[in-house]
């Protein structure tokens, strides 16, 4: 069949299916990868043969005709970190055989990634290494003799080192702290690639980066664009700024741009760890073609070799990685301790660690005791004696030594306000400072309806921007965000309270950093931050040529552990590793392309490399096993195995009897001080027999636990060299020592028939005597066989299980007695030698099965169910050929697909009006929590009860394809909690009386109704490709309602 006949012609908008053109690209790639991979495995056969030849020969090598393609050998690492060739493939002894599969092993080889890596020699103060595909020689890259821009400061070694590499049409990674100049690099790919008239695109992680560096590079080279979806200007410029989702959107719907580009930038490319949307980087650099060369911008990554062998080996090209750890301004970090009255360093500007000041920070903290938390709801466990006053505290103390301006990180939205709020009587600024501030915000907001400019937050920042005080989180209104951030970077803001986002690619550093908590929630769970997260933030701290160091300050409430300090202040960045998931919408790209499919995806994924990665050294880990549980000889091993066995198969059994014996109701009745018993210690070792002299209940914090806990005190002889807290069994002709007990009751392994009278009170020390007495005289007469007591009698009849346990048990105490192996001397040595010895092979077996799941196919039980889901929806036939429906579920990438498309193809908006479906779709881009109560109104319920209907079906057919998914989750999804307020909205209200129906942040009101009409504008999409007109006009009208006033204002970069 001709793949490029395949698709419907869509003449009024671009195509939503691969062009020939840029699918070509792919498939061949593809056709190579299939290529490359039938190689693989007529290789593997051959090797597989050989191996088994050889292993018959009883041969120490294996040769075949991997030998001869140098892609295939054994690539070994040196000490400086250069891989070298050994020459063969794999040497193999009889141990090594023995244990691993030889098939598997050369599986691991051939399959493990085969990239070269070299040092390069680099300038001081940065490490410059390549990774080069097996077949590409590595070459000393000269350095350009004159640069295309003449920079008005000297450059730092790894912008010169990372600039050679561009120049030489090589891609690069740069791993850097914030604000040391990454951006200069990714500047000068873009001065390339528009001298040499080709394109170059820059991608960010928010939009909010991509308007700022529209901005910058609009006013530094002209020919820029803007594409984030709601606003696209000069998409036909030489340099286009988008977010990474819109280039992987233009990659799946081959944009015929892609073909024109030369040069692509990842910015903040560290983001692409990220849970949610992590996977969007990974999917785009699969599917960019290799003819195009990369720029990856990152924070300090510490795996940033890795990354670049990931890019070499997925792209068939070098890729360079420059990395520095050199910070340009040094910091120091202080903590300030809640309740006391100064900073102290802890960690100076060389990164030396202060133990001394450090334990006295801790001293003051737990005098000062638990911060008490406040009743007040609104303070959300804030004391205004504690935190509040410590922030104002150090906040004066920071303007008095002159190290404004300075960011106050907080975790909350509220918190920000709170503390902004507590500092509100002090003035930063100077009266001409003030009039600057007036003019900026009265520019920005006169973009803005005279109703808008009256809105509360509009009117209550101003007088804190007057003074030099921000405020920076989501809940803003954007047009409020981008003014402050406008303000700070003029230097009219001296302190900013802000939550981490601020952190995340705006360049705006600041002299002081201040973290009011170093603990946050993420969603799941209050914890301390990562030393990644601190270094982001922290980095913010010290202005490139205006300080001569950054300041960092840390408020503390409660004790930490030096440990715990060092790995905060002191510790790495936290490592890039993929966050690489599956989603329907990617599985139907996917499979609508002939030769393209999701396996492909996964194959060529981070994720998987990093899999892969890992199988040379858990070989290495395997073969030191392997040597170990070589060295190990124990004499009769096969006799002394299967003594080992009958007595772990016994153990199993006695747990069982045990478990029925040690219920209360059926001892208790057995428990009379005096009695005869066999009990053993908390690690399963036998003591033998001791004398109960008492016992009582233990009471339970689970008051409805069916089985309570019962301490007895037990007489019994014990080695002489033990103690009573650490027993252990007096062996026979040795003389031992009498003690007393405790223990709970699950420590009797049987009951005695035999009952000694005791004196009643043992306390006495006479009486206690009498007790020792009586016990060696029964333990004289009965020489250790004491008759036993049926415990178990009062419930044999109705238990059927305890009579074949018990036939169990006596049939493998018969075999222990009778074995061969019972009359060994050293016996128990052999038996711990052997332990050892299990333990190193269960160990082995383990890496063995770690390395085969490292060569599968990862994630590959889920594609499986997540196609039977496909399947079984109709979006996809049972032979992978795409549906309308799921061509419909395609153009859907910022909701729920799957549910969305049902709910179209259900007739569920037909009967609605434009108004009344925009509000049902805020559903899905909601992102609020539950408010408690929620008002809706009477022609909502019905489309919002069908949603939610279609939905549990939905979830039923994951279970049945046995996807895991919790039902009330994937139905309560559809958050109803601003569909009022968005129906006002589409009806005409203004944007105050919104704000009045709702206790939603201003700034998450609009994140939704924006996100609201990137779904609308998907869904239009959606309506063409099932050629319903009506409902295309339906959405259209949706996005004419929504798009006014202040929820779209325009950017201020733009």
């Amino acid at each position: 069949m001709d793949v490029f006949n395949v698709f419907e012609d869509n003449t009024e908008e671009e195509s939503t299916d691969l062009p020939s053109s840029r699918l070509r690209d792919i498939i061949e790639k593809r056709k190579r990868d299939v290529a490359d991979e039938k190689l693989l495995n007529k290789k593997l056969k051959n090797t597989e043969n050989n191996v088994d030849k050889s292993v018959n020969d009883n041969t120490e090598t294996i040769e075949n005709d991997t030998e001869k393609d140098s892609s295939f050998t054994e690539l070994k690492i040196d000490e400086v970190g250069e891989f070298k060739n050994n020459g063969n493939l794999i040497e193999c002894d009889d141990n090594h055989v023995k244990g691993l599969d030889p098939n598997l092993l050369n599986r691991a080889k051939l399959r493990s990634p085969q990239i070269k890596v070299h040092v390069v020699e680099a300038l001081e103060l940065c490490v410059h290494e390549v990774a080069l595909p097996p077949d590409i020689d590595y070459r000393p890259l000269p350095r350009p003799k004159k640069l295309l821009k003449e920079y008005k400061f000297l450059l730092d070694p790894f912008q010169k080192e990372a600039i050679m590499c561009i120049e030489n049409d090589e891609s690069v990674l740069v791993s850097a702290h914030t604000s040391s100049g990454k951006t200069v690099v990714g500047e000068y790919s873009i001065i390339k690639s528009l001298k040499q008239k080709q394109r170059v695109i820059y991608t960010t992680p928010i939009k909010a980066l991509s308007n700022q560096k529209y901005r910058e590079f609009q006013e530094e080279f002209g020919d820029v664009g803007l594409i984030t979806g709601d606003v696209t200007i000069n998409p036909t410029a030489g340099c286009l700024i988008m977010t990474t989702e819109i280039l992987r959107n233009m990659l799946y719907r081959g944009s015929e741009i892609i073909r024109e580009v030369s040069w692509v930038i990842f910015d903040e490319i560290h983001y692409m760890r990220d849970k949610e949307r992590g996977v969007v980087w990974e999917e785009t650099l699969i599917l960019l073609p290799d003819n195009v060369h990369f720029v990856f911008l990152s924070a300090t990554i510490p795996n940033a070799r890795q990354f670049a062998e990931w890019v070499a080996h997925l792209h068939h090209q070098p890729c360079h990685v420059v990395y520095t750890d050199y910070r340009p301004t040094p910091l120091q970090h202080y903590i300030f301790p809640i309740g006391g009255d100064a900073l102290h360093l802890v960690v100076d500007e060389k990164g030396a660690f202060n133990e001394r000041n450090f334990d006295i920070v801790m001293k003051l903290v737990s005098n000062t005791g638990k911060v008490k938390k406040t009743e007040n709801k609104q303070f959300r466990g804030l004391n205004n004696e504690g935190k509040e006053t410590a922030c104002l505290k150090i906040v004066r103390m920071v303007m008095e030594k002159n190290l404004a301006p300075a960011i106050i990180f907080s975790f909350s939205k509220k918190e920000c306000e709170i503390y902004a709020m507590q500092i509100a009587k002090l003035d930063f600024n100077t009266r001409d400072e003030k009039k600057l501030v007036d003019e900026i915000f009265e520019n920005a907001m006169d973009v803005l309806s005279e109703e808008d400019r009256s809105l509360p937050q509009v009117e209550n920042v101003l007088p804190l921007l007057r003074r030099g005080i921000g405020i920076h989180h989501g809940g803003l209104l954007p047009i409020l965000k981008e003014t402050i951030e406008v303000l700070f970077s003029e230097g009219l803001i001296k302190a900013l309270f802000a939550t981490e986002t601020f952190a995340m690619g705006l360049n705006m550093p600041a002299r002081t950093v201040i973290f009011t908590s170093i603990k946050k929630f993420d969603g799941s769970q209050n914890r301390c931050l990562t030393s990644g997260e601190y270094i982001q933030m922290s980095g913010r701290a010290g202005r490139r040529g205006l300080d001569d160091k950054g300041t960092v300050i840390v408020m503390f409430d409660e004790p930490l552990s030096p440990a715990s300090a060092k790995d905060l202040l002191q510790g790495k960045a936290d490592a890039l590793n993929s966050a690489f998931h599956l989603s329907y919408n990617m599985i139907l790209n996917l499979i609508r392309v002939d030769d393209i499919n999701p396996e492909y995806l996964l194959d060529k994924s981070f994720f998987q490399f990093q899999n892969h990665a890992k199988i040379p050294k858990l070989r290495e880990e395997y073969d030191e096993l392997e040597k170990k549980i070589a060295q190990i000889k124990i004499s009769d091993e096969k006799k002394i195995s299967s003594y080992k066995q009958l007595n772990m198969e016994k153990e199993v059994l006695m747990k069982e009897y045990l478990a029925f014996v040690h219920k209360p109701n059926n001892l208790k009745q057995y428990l009379r001080p005096g009695r005869l018993i066999k009990v053993k210690t908390v690690g399963d070792k036998e003591l033998g027999w001791a004398m109960l002299l008492n016992y009582r209940h233990v009471s339970s914090s689970h008051p409805l636990k069916d089985n309570p806990t019962i301490d007895i005190d037990v007489l019994i002889m014990i080695d002489p060299k033990s103690t009573a807290k650490n027993p252990q069994k007096c062996l026979p002709g040795i003389t031992g020592q009498m003690v007393i007990i405790t223990m709970p009751h699950t420590n009797i392994l049987q009951l005695s028939s035999v009952c000694v009278v005791l004196p009643r009170d043992l306390r006495v020390e006479d009486n206690m005597t009498t007790a020792k007495i009586a016990y060696k005289e029964v333990e004289e007469r009965f020489k250790g066989e004491f008759p036993l007591l049926d415990p178990l009698k009062m419930i044999r009849n109705s238990t059927p299980r305890i009579a074949v346990v018990e036939e169990q048990l006596a049939s493998l105490e018969q075999k222990i007695k009778d074995h061969n192996a019972k009359d060994f001397e050293d016996l128990d040595k052999r038996l711990e030698t052997l332990h050892e010895k299990d333990k190193l092979v269960a160990a082995r077996n383990n890496l063995e099965a770690e390395i085969d799941r490292s060569l599968s196919l990862l994630q590959m039980d889920e594609l499986k169910c997540r196609k039977r889901v496909l399947r079984r929806l109709e979006f996809c036939t049972e032979s992978d050929v795409i549906t309308l429906k799921g061509r419909v579920a395609c153009e859907i990438s910022s909701a729920d697909e799957l549910l969305l498309t049902e709910l179209l193809f259900s007739g569920v908006f037909n009967d609605l009006t434009p108004q009344q479906a925009t509000s049902l779709l805020s559903c899905f881009v909601c992102e609020e929590k539950n408010p408690g109560t929620t008002k809706m109104a009477e022609e909502l319920m019905k489309p919002l009860r069908l949603g939610k209907d279609i939905a549990k079906r939905i979830a039923n057919i994951f279970l049945e394809a046995k996807m895991e998914v919790d039902r009330d989750m994937y139905v309560d999804q559809m958050k109803p909690f601003l569909m009022d307020a968005v129906l006002a909205w589409c009806n005409g209200v203004t944007f105050l009386e919104i704000c009045k129906m709702t206790d939603v942040f201003e700034g998450n009101i609009i994140r939704c109704l924006r996100l609201l009409e990137e779904l609308l504008r998907q869904l239009i999409q959606a309506a063409k490709t099932l050629g319903n007109q009506d409902l295309e006009a339906k959405f259209n009208e949706g996005i004419k309602l929504i798009k006014r006033d202040i929820v779209f204002a325009a950017s201020l970069y733009l």
